[in-house]
């Protein structure tokens, strides 16, 4: 089956945010569009301006307003990708103003996102959403209690709305991502000895790239996950059920 993401007559391509992960930045994911453009792709808009994902009204225009519905038509595919982790240490320790920031940026701007996107995707006669989760949303313990405790409901967000975005023929999913090198987990992987410890105890014997997520949420995408909805993808090389 083709990973084919222009089932709807067409692709549009919607970048929004103030950072990309991976190590090649804009250059690379501009390279990426090039190619897109010279293959014949059409609707393509690269917006590197922040978002701010605590604003109800902001995000209310970064779906319904000029930047997305009014300039593409609607959505077919939504990818929440957005999250923070402010602190690093013990729950027991932590702040209740970074608490509080990790629970409305990872679970209530993905929720907003996915009720607002709801209709223009029912509309269209469905669609694909997914919320990138964690494998600390799924095991306890460490210096990242509260961040695994966002990502363990954004876990649930998933299976809640796949049941009921599911009459609409919109499919829900999580990807729970392991040791990523990215640069939002760089002060993990550039810790040489936790780095060894995680190699040591995951079968494949080394970290995840940033890619090895995005070939997952493109089979989610298209027509080859089409019967996939209310599920978690964990990508960590088997780490998680081997330790």
């Amino acid at each position: 089956m083709k990973l084919d993401l222009r089932e709807k007559g067409g692709i549009s391509i919607l970048v929004l945010g103030g950072q990309l992960t991976g190590g090649g930045g804009h250059e690379q994911f501009q390279e990426a569009i090039d190619t897109l453009l010279a293959g014949g792709r059409n609707q393509i808009l690269v917006d590197f301006t922040e978002i701010t994902f605590m604003d109800s009204a902001g995000m209310g225009e970064l779906v319904s307003g000029h930047r997305t519905v009014e300039r593409f038509g609607g959505i077919d595919i939504l990818v929440c990708n957005a999250a923070v982790n402010p602190f690093f240490g013990k729950l027991k320790d932590i702040p209740d103003s970074a608490f509080d920031k990790i629970m409305e940026t990872n679970i209530r701007s993905n929720h907003w996102l996915c009720q607002m996107t709801n209709p223009h995707m029912a509309a269209r006669g469905g669609g694909s959403i997914m919320i990138i989760s964690s494998v600390g949303g799924l095991r306890a313990g460490g210096v990242l209690g509260a961040y695994g405790i966002s990502k363990a409901a954004d876990l649930q967000i998933a299976r809640a709305l796949a049941v009921e975005f599911g009459g609409d023929n919109i499919r829900v999913n999580a990807i729970a991502p392991g040791l990523i090198r990215t640069d939002f987990a760089r002060a993990l992987w550039e810790d040489k000895e936790r780095v060894a410890k995680r190699e040591a105890v995951t079968p494949l014997s080394r970290l995840g790239e940033a890619d090895e997520i995005v070939g997952v949420a493109v089979m989610l995408a298209s027509a080859a996950g089409g019967y996939v909805s209310g599920e978690t993808i964990v990508v960590d090389g088997g780490a998680i059920i081997a330790s």
